[in-house]
């Protein structure tokens, strides 16, 4: 709840800042952040018959699509096409078809490209379905508006994903505010206009922590951007995965200790009381569950440790916090069961002069033994332990 208040105050700051959400026309652009770095830039132009977009995404590599979206009567898909375009042409070239989605009767007809084969499959088609493409924003507007046009204040609207339609359940909070529920990730608190075209975006909350921000299209030059993301590309330079998968072995002695976790970096964002909020459970890491495996038999805060494998969840507080140690494995990082803690341990917090940029967890040998380490930005936590 504290957080979703934040939310809502940070939301009320960017109406106070652009002088309220404008009411712009049907042709616009979004550009999305992830703390300094841009992620992705959209440009999009919606017609009485449909939606035409397009997209440059950046992680993990550069890449060019284009999007062709008709309505049905209730303002669904009656067709999409999805086309991706080289990274030397970009939008130049004629680009290879990456989806088509058509409505036969009751049902969605979707072919698309899966590893190399073309797959073909059905879905039941449901009222005003509006494609839901991962990082990409452009169906948030007319769900948004479609949200504004009912004149209700809470909307299920489905979103189709891959070979399945989700419900993202949008709630009016203001008439110039409204939060958009992921069915895993999160809630997300936007700005939007009277009509609904979406403002601002704020995922915060969520697992992707992105920021939207809609620009007039007129702004945005989409194609010499391409050209500039896609010379980072082809230099060795790309924006990279979100948070990078990361497996360490370590040894201390005949012990033998392997970390694995996902490692979101930094990106100029404020980390600890910001990104990561203080006093609460924190996955440690991105994606799946942290893992932790030891080849022998530990004493970690008094408790003993029989050697296997574990997930480790953190409590990060300004004076420390707690780490957990549980014995679930094989979880995502939103799953926790309390019940199946091993022990939970005081952590000690401390900083540094260097910056590490991505999130970064080790096992350093000791006099006594040996500690764990929780790296990033300028903050390091340690739990010490004895092998036994």
């Amino acid at each position: 709840m504290k957080q979703f208040l934040l939310l809502l105050i940070a939301l009320a700051s960017f109406t106070v800042a652009c002088g309220g959400a404008s009411d712009n026309t049907n042709q616009a652009a979004y550009v999305t952040k992830l703390g300094n770095d841009t992620l992705a830039v959209e440009v999009f132009e919606k017609t009485e018959t449909g939606m035409n977009a397009k997209v440059i995404l950046r992680s993990p590599e550069t890449s060019f699509s284009s999007y062709k979206l008709t309505f049905d009567e209730l303002g669904g898909i009656k067709t999409m096409v999805a086309t991706r375009h080289s990274l030397e042409e970009g939008f130049g070239s004629a680009g290879d078809v990456l989806q088509s989605i058509v409505t036969t009767g009751d049902s969605l007809e979707v072919e698309m490209m899966w590893r190399g084969e073309v797959r073909t499959f059905m879905v039941e088609k449901e009222q005003g379905v509006l494609p839901f493409i991962d990082m990409v924003h452009w169906p948030f507007e007319l769900a948004f508006q479609n949200a504004k046009a009912a004149g209700v204040d809470t909307v299920n609207q489905p979103l189709l994903s891959g070979t399945r339609i989700s419900n993202f359940i949008i709630a009016e909070i203001r008439p110039d505010s409204m939060t958009l529920r992921h069915p895993s990730r999160g809630v997300m608190g936007t700005q939007v206009s009277e009509s609904g075209h979406l403002e601002f975006l704020d995922a915060g909350l969520t697992t992707r922590k992105l920021k939207v921000y809609r620009e007039p299209a007129s702004s945005v030059n989409i194609n010499a951007l391409g050209k500039l993301f896609a010379r980072k590309d082809i230099a060795g330079n790309p924006f990279g995965e979100l948070s990078s998968a990361e497996e360490n072995t370590y040894y201390i002695g005949d012990a033998e200790f392997v970390v694995s976790y996902g490692s979101p970096k930094k990106r100029g964002r404020d980390l600890f009381g910001g990104i990561v909020p203080w006093g609460e459970r924190w996955r440690t890491g991105a994606n799946r569950a942290t893992h932790f495996y030891t080849s022998e038999d530990l004493t970690v805060g008094g408790v003993d440790m029989p050697a296997g494998e574990y997930t480790l969840f953190t409590i990060p507080q300004p004076d420390g916090g707690t780490l957990i140690i549980n014995k679930q494995t094989g979880q995502n990082g939103r799953t926790y069961d309390e019940s199946r803690d091993l022990v939970r341990v005081p952590m000690t917090i401390s900083s540094k002069s260097d910056i590490t940029e991505a999130f970064t967890i080790t096992v350093e040998e000791t006099d006594a033994g040996g500690s764990f380490n929780l790296i990033w930005g300028q903050t390091l936590f340690s739990v010490p332990f004895e092998i036994n």
